[in-house]
């Protein structure tokens, strides 16, 4: 029998990507997984994995997702893994103030909404929360400033909700990715190219040669990085670690900033930032 033939998971953004590839790997293993899909046709063909159209950022939807779950788990949620996430990137001047609110909506107040209507099902369980973020958060750079910002805001949460609830017995890790291969990224490539071929003359005199150099790196980052399966090997792998750590990167490129990060001053930073600005 699989150690976790009785476990129960529940993964947001469940459908596609990233945490497709994770509610796999967690099925493997022998998990239940409850995960979330804004498709109309919710449907994973795994006997293991039962996805919900469930819009995160709306607090009732979510609330009857949980007791939904509740009802079949036996009211005992083992990890939860906050993975949904959007990025739209742009000079801060031209991106819209409602697609910077949006990428709040569904990057910090979304997982914060989650986790709350799970909180009785992961206490019930002493089980964890599993916060996927990103690399940004711990050096945001030109032309990702609302991902970064809302991973940042998200991570404050999950940092405090850490301490909160270590009494309870739930753990809480944040992941840190760095470039990944995945639908998520290809996404926000499209947006990007988008974006640049709408440039006025006035825009493109200001940000054109930047923003070429900034979607160049980040289509070779794209290209370079973890596949999704890859990664979602990784999120399982550190989820289920003891102790849990309260923050781990994936990817070399993540591993590689951080170390970075850690050896170099407050000045070099700076300068590392604006040389790729």
């Amino acid at each position: 029998m699989n150690e976790h033939e009785s476990a129960t998971a529940v993964v947001t953004g469940a459908a596609s990507g990233l945490g497709k590839d994770i509610a796999e790997e967690l099925a493997a293993k022998g998990y239940t997984v409850y995960g979330t899909t804004l498709s109309s046709e919710p449907a994973s063909g795994n006997p293991r994995i039962v996805l919900s159209r469930v819009d995160i950022t709306n607090p009732d939807a979510v609330r009857i997702w949980a007791a939904n779950v509740a009802a079949k788990s036996g009211g005992k949620v083992n990890l939860l893994i906050n993975n949904a996430g959007i990025l739209t990137p742009g000079p801060l001047e031209l991106v819209p103030l409602d697609a910077i609110r949006q990428e709040f909506e569904v990057n910090t107040f979304a997982p914060l909404t989650v986790v709350n209507a799970f909180l009785p099902q992961l206490r019930a369980a002493q089980g964890r929360i599993v916060q996927i973020s990103t690399i940004s958060a711990a050096f945001p750079m030109a032309f990702n400033a609302p991902s970064a910002a809302s991973k940042i805001a998200v991570e404050a949460l999950m940092k405090a909700y850490r301490t909160e609830l270590h009494r309870f017995g739930v753990e809480v890790t944040i992941i840190q990715p760095g470039s990944m291969l995945t639908g998520g990224p290809t996404k926000s490539a499209a947006l990007l190219g988008e974006l640049t071929n709408t440039l006025t003359d006035d825009q493109r005199e200001h940000y054109g040669e930047a923003l070429a150099r900034f979607a160049a790196g980040f289509n070779d980052g794209q290209a370079k990085g973890l596949t999704s399966a890859a990664a979602a090997v990784e999120v399982v792998d550190i989820a289920e670690r003891t102790p849990a750590p309260s923050t781990a990167t994936i990817g070399d490129d993540a591993a590689q900033l951080v170390q970075f990060l850690s050896s170099s001053t407050p000045e070099e930073q700076d300068a590392l930032r604006l040389t790729l600005a």
